[in-house]
């Protein structure tokens, strides 16, 4: 294994570390990150009528994920704590299930690409848990980073 694939977040004896970013500078960073969750037709269509018994799925949904992505780094142990700027959430009604999008910004010296991962992962579970009562069929799927930039200060 070449130098550059060695894995960052484990040390020579083979223990968990955090990566020291302290020589990093601070760079504008931002990651989009999607998922979809899969929903019967007429949850789909429930949801859309806003007649889910615990209230407004999309509106709960972005909330949850917006919270979650600036709390990722108690969530994921070797996450850096970093000031998250801006999320966005969007959703997209499919025939099958509903699009998630979640667009993360800061100005920090590592990544926040595991932030707009956690906001998708919440914002689904977040809808899981508010139609669970109407949808046995519910699945979480193909969550993934998009694209993740980063651009000097100047």
């Amino acid at each position: 294994m070449n130098e550059e694939s060695q894995f960052t977040h484990i040390d020579e004896q083979g223990n968990a570390r955090m990566v020291d970013v302290s020589a990093k500078p601070r760079v504008r960073r931002t990651a989009t990150a999607k998922g979809r969750i899969v929903l019967d037709p007429g949850t789909i269509a429930l949801i859309q009528a806003n007649q889910i018994a615990k209230g407004n799925v999309l509106a709960t949904a972005r909330v949850a994920g917006i919270m979650a992505a600036k709390r990722t780094s108690e969530l994921i142990p070797l996450c850096h704590p970093i000031e998250t700027e801006h999320v966005e959430i969007d959703f997209a009604f499919e025939e099958t299930g509903i699009a998630i999008s979640a667009r993360t910004v800061c100005t920090d010296k590592t990544g926040i690409e595991m932030e707009a991962l956690t906001a998708v992962s919440v914002a689904a579970l977040t809808i899981w848990d508010m139609c669970k009562a109407v949808d046995k069929t519910m699945c979480i799927t193909d969550i993934f980073l998009v694209e993740k930039t980063k651009e000097a200060l100047q």
